[in-house]
């Protein structure tokens, strides 16, 4: 991809004195002619390059822009590879390796050496989303619309979107974009989506507002939670909640508080801790909490009673 080779010249400029164009045209497999775009583009966006003819000739940045190649430190540019290759954990492919190897050859340790920081953004759900990110990124490049069936706790629904980006965010990827149906943005999760395609219908890129992430946007709270769980529950509430959500009695069970978002999401939550967790409030979901083990008994003597 284009932003690819970007960051493959500019890591290249920013270590050497000057490269060629025919040296260029060979590291990243494309034609002298794109090679000359990429430069273009890099001057576009700021980066003071030139380019000399001759037998000591070739490409560089200016002299005068030598102090700002410090800008990108060893471990700054090691970040940045760090990010690159967990892509690869996304598709299942070494695109972005065999780039960074085509960096690495004939360069100084710039872009080498024992890598401290390691990525790894794949799911159990690999097999399904890669093709799905695939698809979103070519519908995002090209300004295609965006066609398919998407499921959320209040059903199913068929969805045209402007999709605009693509977001990994609170461990789950998603997509944001402008939904004809709706005729606003919309933030929708990779995983409840299917039957994805691309349209075939360009549209005009709007100016687009970035969403807003913040849990308190997304996860706005409004449940006031206080429940019992056993001591051997200790280590999971650490992992989803932190050490700060409970303190611990002196007959060694913990006392729970938080604020939660969903209902449904909290009973379901608490049902898995099974008999080890107690719900304490607010009164009104221990109700319900009751009611549903009540109903689930009663369907399980049921199941018991029936002939074999």
């Amino acid at each position: 991809m284009k932003i690819d080779r970007l960051i493959g010249i500019l890591s290249i400029l920013l270590q050497k004195e000057a490269v060629t164009a025919p040296e260029l045209e060979e590291r990243f497999e494309v034609s002298r002619r794109t090679i000359g775009r990429d430069i273009e583009a890099l001057c576009k966006a700021g980066i003071p390059i030139v380019t000399r003819q001759g037998a000591n000739g070739g490409i560089s940045i200016m002299e005068n822009y030598k102090l700002d190649r410090a800008l990108l430190t060893r471990a700054e540019m090691q970040d940045i590879l760090a990010g690159l290759r967990s892509l690869d954990s996304i598709n299942g492919t070494n695109k972005y390796k065999q780039l960074m190897n085509k960096l690495s050859v004939g360069s100084s340790d710039f872009l080498i050496g024992d890598q401290s920081v390691l990525i790894d953004l794949a799911s159990w759900y690999k097999a399904s989303l890669a093709p799905k990110i695939e698809q979103i990124r070519a519908a995002i490049d090209r300004s295609i619309e965006l066609e398919f069936q998407y499921f959320a706790p209040s059903g199913e629904s068929e969805r045209c979107i402007e999709p605009y980006y693509l977001i990994f965010h609170w461990s789950s990827w998603y997509v944001w974009g402008f939904c004809k149906w709706k005729g606003d943005y919309r933030l929708f999760k990779l995983n409840r989506m299917d039957k994805v395609s691309l349209s075939g219908r360009v549209f005009a890129r709007r100016h687009v507002p970035l969403p807003d992430l913040s849990d308190e946007r997304i996860f706005p709270g409004g449940i006031s939670v206080k429940a019992l769980f056993e001591a051997d529950c200790k280590w999971r509430l650490v992992e989803e909640f932190g050490t700060g959500c409970f303190t611990v009695r002196p007959d060694g069970r913990l006392l729970f508080q938080a604020e939660y978002t969903d209902k449904e999401n909290l009973l379901t939550w608490l049902l898995s801790f099974r008999e080890k967790a107690e719900l304490l409030e607010p009164e009104s979901l221990r109700a319900e909490l009751a009611a549903c083990l009540e109903n689930t008994w009663k369907r399980y003597r049921q199941e018991e009673g029936r002939p074999k």
